[in-house]
């Protein structure tokens, strides 16, 4: 531990960010470095707990005590070869990850927990300024062949994984560049694209080929998928979104959340934007659902220029710290102020949308909403909802966006051709002890699999997908899983 009493003499600081009047005028990352005195407490900070709870609220099994302390002790390599050893892309999650690491934080019970996300993105981003990453290229291949459909965080962990291991990796995407919901999800200025270039870049040094423009099942058919490859990935992702099927959904101006946060990181990006533009600047936008893609979409809607933003939320307002009924160490749902929510929107809780009103030429003009009384359950859950009475009412509303989530990934072409079984949400079937489909040799994971879920999860199940396929290629797997890096530090 680097300083047995750094947790008395320093609290959690985080680094400073843009003036959000300023920020609002571009799609850059706004975020800035901790000074080195600054990361050097925020790292010291960490007690080495004897019990470390932050690697179980990790799904990654991160090794967060042991890289703080080389954080604190400057060992720049030791830190990076502690957290890329059970973490593909700390670049991404230390920008993107909502953290549950730090919920279990054991020096969270009284006081705020370790800056464990900051550090991490402060761990591989000094890594890369000294020089200190380099390309891992396989010294044997195997012979075997692997695909990998979709290149979001669960496909290129696997894929990187799979290609250590020896194997000869494709992975196919069916968008003009790789990355998944990282490049045409999250927006810039969360997450900036040459983060993901430079990922990329790197892995195809290491000898992994990604092929774009390539949808399989409509480009490519999945039986020729089947007849080329030794084993096959489905990394596709839960990509039909929730949709809100009450009177005046057709009107226009109603769209879903992401075929307007994908237009404009294409925008950004300065590649062609596919359909009539999806834009915010001078109407009163509204966004339904109070989630991180809400959150993007007002961080997006003030950079265009909305006149107002409202964002709602079918459930309660949440407390603003733990209740009895979130304690430590679970997760808590608390209130999040998230960095798009400080440029500016009014967040409104407990409101259902009645239904879409338009104009004479079918326009969105306005929506109907009405205010909801939650009763909440034993365990201190919403639970029911009736309509508090006489509260329905209209609020203008030329651009209504829907962040409700999604329910599934895509069924038709792929899936369809494959005949692969599906549970009973519509995610492919395959259980965590081995993430094998129905059909012999093709392999699924990250939300294709579990449904909608986090970035982190994401790359920890592309991880342990790829040892599964390796056992299957080759009988046994070199491949480390979670399971056993925490069995080591145990020991």
């Amino acid at each position: 531990m680097g300083k047995p009493t750094g947790f008395l003499e320093f609290t959690r600081e985080m680094p400073g960010k843009s003036d959000p009047r300023e920020r609002v005028k571009h799609y850059n990352e706004f975020v800035e470095r901790y000074p080195e005195n600054k990361l050097n407490q925020q790292a010291a900070r960490c007690m080495n707990c004897g019990v470390p709870f932050c690697h179980s609220g990790c799904p990654l099994g991160n090794v967060i005590p042991e890289f703080n302390d080389a954080v604190y002790r400057q060992d720049w390599q030791d830190a990076y070869e502690i957290l890329t050893s059970t973490n593909n892309f700390p670049e991404f999650t230390g920008r993107i990850c909502p953290a549950p690491c730090e919920s279990a934080c054991v020096l969270g019970i009284n006081q705020p927990p370790v800056a464990i996300e900051e550090i991490e993105k402060h761990i591989i981003e000094v890594a890369f300024d000294k020089g200190l990453v380099h390309a891992k290229t396989p010294r044997v291949r195997t012979g075997k062949k692997v695909a990998v459909v979709g290149s979001g965080p669960a496909g290129m962990a696997a894929a990187a994984q799979l290609n250590y291991a020896g194997h000869q990796v494709t992975v196919f995407e069916r968008d003009d560049a790789p990355g998944g919901l990282l490049r045409y999800g999250i927006p810039d200025f969360k997450l900036e694209k040459w983060v993901i270039e430079r990922r990329v870049k790197l892995m195809e040094e290491e000898g992994v080929i990604f092929q774009c423009n390539t949808n399989i099942g409509v480009d490519v058919s999945a039986n020729d998928l089947l007849r080329e490859f030794n084993a096959i990935v489905l990394a596709g992702g839960s990509t039909i979104p929730r949709d809100l099927t009450i009177p005046g959904r057709e009107l226009n101006g109603v769209h879903f959340a992401m075929d307007f946060l994908k237009q404009q990181n294409k925008r950004v990006a300065n590649r062609e934007v596919e359909g009539a533009d999806i834009l915010a600047n001078g109407k009163n936008v509204v966004v339904i659902g109070g989630g991180d893609t809400g959150s993007d979409c007002v961080g997006t809607s003030n950079r265009h220029g909305a006149v107002s933003i409202t964002q709602l939320e079918l459930l309660p307002k949440p407390p603003g710290e733990r209740t009895d009924y979130m304690p430590w160490p679970t997760y808590p749902m608390v209130l999040k102020t998230s960095s798009s929510h400080e440029e500016g929107a009014n967040r409104q809780w407990a409101i259902a949308t009645k239904a879409f009103i338009g104009d004479d030429n079918g326009h969105l003009k306005a929506l109907r909403i009405v205010d909801l009384e939650w009763s909440l359950s034993p365990d201190g859950r919403p639970a029911k909802f009736i309509e508090v009475p006489g509260s329905e009412r209209d609020i203008p509303c030329e651009l209504a966006l829907l962040a409700m989530g999604f329910v599934h990934p895509q069924h038709s072409g792929m899936l369809d051709q494959l005949e692969v079984e599906r549970d009973e949400r519509g995610n492919v079937k395959a259980s965590e002890k081995t993430y094998l489909t129905s059909i012999p040799k093709v392999f699924t994971a990250g939300d294709m699999r579990r449904g909608q879920s986090l970035v982190v999860w994401a790359i920890s199940e592309g991880r342990e997908c790829a040892r599964k396929v390796d056992e299957f290629l080759m009988g046994t797997s070199q491949l480390e899983s979670k399971d056993h890096s925490l069995q080591a530090m145990a020991l």
